[in-house]
């Protein structure tokens, strides 16, 4: 009887486990930003930023000054559309609103105001 139990929860465990949705989107990665006038529309005082993509919808942000990591945050993404959003919860920044282009030189992402954004390492 206790193997029939075993069997029996092994099914079921086994029934109820679903597929993992794999995300593929262009947008996974990390993608890089020099800042020209030091300062971001964030009101954080950096050189450069990155932004690390994953594929669970979620990411972290890196505010680089001389090299060094002075300020890092988690955010979320979503895509309608061919629009991103990227939200930062905890932060007093404002989301970002970005759509890809590919050009000559590489994928970037634009604001949808027509600023750079970044840039996709590779």
């Amino acid at each position: 009887m206790k193997t029939f139990f075993k069997c029996l929860l092994l099914c079921v465990l086994f029934a109820s486990c679903s597929k993992i949705e794999i995300n593929e989107d262009p947008i996974i990665g990390i993608w890089h930003h020099t800042v020209k006038t030091a300062t971001n529309t964030n009101k954080l005082v950096v050189d450069s930023e990155e932004w690390i993509f994953n594929d669970a919808y979620l990411g972290r942000f890196h505010g680089y000054k001389n090299g060094e990591v002075i300020f890092l945050t988690d955010f979320s993404w979503n895509a309608e559309n061919g629009i991103y959003t990227v939200k930062y919860p905890g932060t007093d920044f404002p989301n970002d609103y970005v759509k890809m282009e590919e050009t000559e030189e590489g994928v970037i992402l634009m604001r949808t105001e027509g600023k750079l954004f970044a840039e996709k390492q590779n």
